[in-house]
């Protein structure tokens, strides 16, 4: 026989072997599936959303916590997240309240409600649940559940850089052989724009399944192969109570029943078979496309700028440094030729202030709850200022003044050179989380509590409030930078309406809906005109003026579904803006038509940052700072 083995041809006889460990894994594997674990169940809870006006998701909370209690058998608990309305301080705290009341494990992590509007930039939910992102075992499986974010801006969902990094490391633990649950607050399909860097992780292990919310349905889904699985809201709708999901995991699937507390209603309506999973390549499926960088190759990055976790603010350029924060607390200073890291400054807090730049210092705000003053060239402190909450707005320096707006119900305006309060507007109820407006001695910007303020600028006392009609706090005025021109403010929400505001009253002069805008606006260099970027694929151009007039003009400029907040600059003839997508643009507002575009990567484009040089600085959701330059 081994005489016979001998004249087989080499190649041959590697395949032989290779295909024979092949056949003993997968044997094995299926040893290990079998024998492994012991049948258990487990809840599957999504999409609270504590803080209801009328006590309603309270209520539908502690029901479902009743009814886990009293079910026996249950080993553990998830929450895939959306746990409260608006992920402030106080809804966060009640969720924890009523979950404590459980008597088995469970494990939670945030969803774009916890985070998107949240008067903390997450911090809180962090703090008070003590974790965003989880991995335990339970009979041999190891489950992983990990932050979707978006965080107070606007964009598309997207699992934190250092979410990614964490899943890294978690992933180089586990034994091929070992099944894995993943949990993740979004669908892991386009709904996160990062979807396919968790995917292509997933599909290198025995992936079993990948369960979420978000879509407040039961529904079984497919990630590229992967099977997955949605859980419904536990809010009752309009039904009279809610709902959570009693998982099974059996010796040959994994069974979803939907429960109604309180009664006896228990309806199996998916499973999913376990089997050892071997995915392969992921190939055969969709990537974002860089396309576009080749339809216009006269612009190029200069230099790319990776930073260790998400950046949610744009970047100051000054002298020979460009500045950022990212939301892992950490402040750079990056050479602006060659994009190097020169010095950086660690603070407690995500960081979302846009940082301003004036005599010498570098100013911004933290999720610590502080306003730090750092020597420009050195990155030394001069000074930090106590708030008594995040300070997520972006300072406006103006001579020797500094105004910024946080998290604990004031605006303020601090001394430029030694951070003392010179005064504080504290009416506020809600989060500030964008840059101030200086104009005329005033001082314009909104809020996370439906109003947009007017303040005396040299004493902070309030000189009117508007509101675009909503009590709902999620279409304030807030994230929009306004603009102004001859006495006349322009502001956008989500409302998708652009009003025009009376300077000196505060009264509504127009409002016009004649184009979905949502929170993105900008104003031309003559001040004739105030830009919108829509919701679908379209710039609009409005006449300045107190009377309202049909748009100039509207150009299709090809983005597609668009919703992030990045402002729109024109500089040197060119209006500049970002997309959802990673994709920056140049458009000729004289002519509507593109003049070109950049893909930096899939995530939201901040607002850009035109210099006086030709270049253009961009920051993305992922975490990248790039200098653009354009090539003739």
């Amino acid at each position: 026989m081994a005489q016979a083995v001998s004249f087989i041809p080499a190649y041959l006889r590697y395949m032989i072997v290779k295909s024979l460990l092949a056949l003993l894994c997968l044997l094995f594997g299926s040893f290990f599936v079998l024998a492994q674990h012991k049948p258990f169940r487990f809840a599957f809870v999504s999409d609270t959303h504590i803080g209801s006006p009328d006590g309603r998701a309270e209520e539908d909370l502690r029901r479902t916590v009743a009814d886990i209690n009293a079910t026996p058998g249950l080993a553990f608990a998830v929450l895939t997240g959306d746990i409260t309305e608006m992920g402030t301080n106080a809804e966060i705290a009640l969720a924890k309240a009523i979950l404590d009341s459980l008597h088995i494990p469970w494990f939670i992590i945030p969803g774009n409600h916890d985070t998107g509007w949240s008067e903390s930039g997450g911090v809180t939910f962090t703090k008070i649940f003590g974790y965003d992102k989880f991995s335990f075992e339970h009979e041999g499986i190891r489950f992983l559940g990990c932050a979707s974010g978006p965080y107070v801006r606007m964009s598309d969902g997207h699992v934190p850089r250092d979410a990614v990094l964490w899943l890294d490391s978690a992933l180089q633990t586990i034994p091929a052989t070992q099944p894995i649950i993943y949990l993740n607050h979004y669908p892991t399909d386009n709904s996160l724009d990062n979807w396919y860097e968790i995917t292509d992780r997933l599909r290198t292990k025995n992936t079993w399944a990948m369960l979420c919310g978000h879509g407040h349905a039961n529904k079984a889904m497919d990630f590229e192969s992967i099977p997955g699985v949605m859980g419904r809201s536990n809010l009752r709708a309009r039904a009279e109570v809610g709902g959570y999901n009693v998982v099974s995991v059996d010796a040959d699937s994994i069974r979803f029943a939907e429960r109604r507390p309180g009664t006896s209603y228990l309806r199996s309506w998916t499973s999913v078979p376990i089997a050892f999973r071997q995915y392969g390549s992921s190939s055969g499926y969709a990537r974002p496309s860089y396309e576009v960088n080749t339809i216009y190759p006269q612009v190029k990055q200069q230099w790319s700028f990776a930073a260790a976790a998400n950046v949610a603010s744009t970047p100051a350029a000054a002298g020979k440094f460009v500045y950022i924060g990212d939301l892992n607390g950490t402040f750079y200073a990056l050479d602006k030729n060659t994009g190097q890291q020169a010095w950086t400054f660690r603070t407690s807090g995500a960081i979302f202030s846009s940082p301003a730049v004036a005599n010498g210092s570098v100013i911004f705000g933290s999720g610590d709850g502080h306003v730090y003053c750092l020597n420009q060239q050195t990155g030394k402190q001069h000074w930090r200022f106590a708030a008594r909450a995040a300070v997520l707005g972006s300072p406006l320096i103006a001579g020797n003044q500094i105004y910024i707006g946080n998290s604990d119900g004031s605006f303020r305006c601090l001394n430029l050179k030694t951070g003392r309060q010179i005064w504080s507007f504290d009416s506020l109820h809600g989060p500030v989380v964008s840059k101030p407006l200086l104009t005329n001695g005033k001082i314009i910007f909104g809020a996370w509590d439906t109003y947009l303020y007017c303040l005396d600028a040299a004493t902070g006392t309030l000189v009117w409030k508007w509101s675009n009609g909503s009590k709902v706090r999620n279409l304030s005025p807030a994230s929009c930078i306004p603009v102004a021109h001859h006495g006349v403010l322009y502001i956008v929400a989500p409302d998708r309406y652009i009003s025009a505001i009376d300077e000196a009253t505060g009264a509504t002069l127009w409002r016009s809906n004649a184009a979905t805008v949502r929170e993105s606006l900008g104003l031309s260099a003559d001040g004739k005109l105030v830009y919108g970027k829509t919701m679908q694929d379209t710039i609009v151009a409005f006449a300045t003026g107190r009377t309202l007039q049909p748009p100039v003009w509207k150009m299709d400029a090809g983005f597609g579904y668009e919703h992030v907040p990045s402002m729109m600059v024109e500089k040197q003839g060119t209006v500049h803006f970002g997309t959802r997508n990673g994709v920056v643009y140049g458009i000729d507002p004289a002519t509507q038509t593109v003049r070109w575009a950049h893909k930096i990567d899939n995530s939201m484009i901040n607002t850009v940052r035109p210099l006086d040089d030709g270049r253009l600085l961009a920051s993305t959701m992922d975490g990248k700072v790039v200098m653009m330059q354009h090539q003739q």
